[in-house]
């Protein structure tokens, strides 16, 4: 999606004002742009539990959030279900043991993604993000599936990769951070923390004392969004497509259960959600640029 320009024509006064709340309520990045935090697999312990208050992933964990969202490019809207499931598994990545989290994302009881996500937790608490593995389907008018596309997809140390933070052990406001820095891949996510006691309501529950963050990346300038993670339970809340200037979000993708494994859901979905895939449920970690252009080539398909 092309860069926006939240000023628009308005009067320069407009503009200066308006510029001077956003600053306050979502800060840019510093000129100095973000840090990419030094990367040791010393630093790491094999089969350390990742704990991070605001991102802890415990095998067997499963997380939901659902809601209707809209195209930002067309309009056209479907109902997504996103779901990630905390497995037992680790990956070797760069010398570190990485935890697997499966991701799936649903748009209309269509699966339109399939990803695996590699976090680990190095020995002072920052979590990182090691890498991921992406497939985004299309399909024909039949609903069968014609070409899966896995760009978007990195490891730490592929492709000159490199790893950032997920979430740091000790999160202040004012940090800004890649999440990864894979240039060659196109994933260049990064992220600023703005508040530390932000208090937010979902479908699974009221959250206090939640930390938001406000995140970008460079192959999508101009294109920001908001993260919740509340102590304990980890992300909560996603608004995508956020403008700046009046900190209205085009979607709101709220959680909406956190079950263990052999638990019921918390919250049920709309009937016919889950296209009889059953057992599953989960949160939105992190959204990309793939997951998007997912969106779009299955609603164009859809259109066509």
């Amino acid at each position: 999606m092309p860069g926006r320009s939240y000023l628009g024509g308005r009067h320069a006064l407009a503009a200066a004002l308006a510029l001077s709340v956003t600053t306050i309520l979502f800060p840019r990045p510093s000129p100095a742009g973000p840090i990419l935090p030094a990367f040791s697999p010393s630093n790491f312990t094999p089969g350390a539990p990742i704990n991070n208050p605001y991102f802890p992933l415990v095998p067997g964990t499963t997380y939901r959030s659902a809601a209707h969202t809209s195209d930002p490019d067309t309009g056209e809207s479907g109902f997504e279900v996103d779901e990630d499931f905390v497995t037992s598994q680790t990956r070797n990545i760069a010398g570190v043991p990485a935890r697997v989290v499966h991701s799936r994302v649903f748009l209309d009881n269509v699966q339109i993604e399939d990803t695996q996500d590699f976090y680990a937790q190095d020995k002072a608490g920052n979590v990182w993000y090691m890498g991921e593995s992406t497939k985004a389907f299309e399909y024909d008018d039949n609903g069968k599936i014609v070409n899966t596309d896995t760009s978007g997809s990195w490891l730490t140390g592929v492709h000159g990769a490199k790893p950032g933070y997920i979430m740091p052990a000790h999160p202040t406001v004012g940090f800004n951070y890649y999440q990864e820095f894979a240039p060659a891949d196109e994933a260049t996510d990064q992220s600023k923390i703005v508040s530390l006691d932000r208090t937010i309501t979902t479908p699974a529950g009221r959250f206090t004392h939640a930390l938001r963050t406000l995140e970008s990346s460079a192959v999508e300038p101009g294109v920001f969004e908001a993260k919740y993670y509340a102590p304990g339970v980890g992300t909560a809340l996603v608004e995508e497509d956020l403008d700046l200037a009046t900190g209205k979000a085009l979607n709101t993708i709220p959680l909406v259960s956190v079950t263990t494994a052999g638990t019921p859901a918390a919250v049920p979905l709309p009937p016919g959600v889950w296209g009889g895939v059953a057992g599953l449920t989960a949160v939105l970690f992190a959204t990309r640029m793939t997951r998007r252009q997912s969106f779009q080539r299955f609603r164009s398909a859809v259109r066509n």
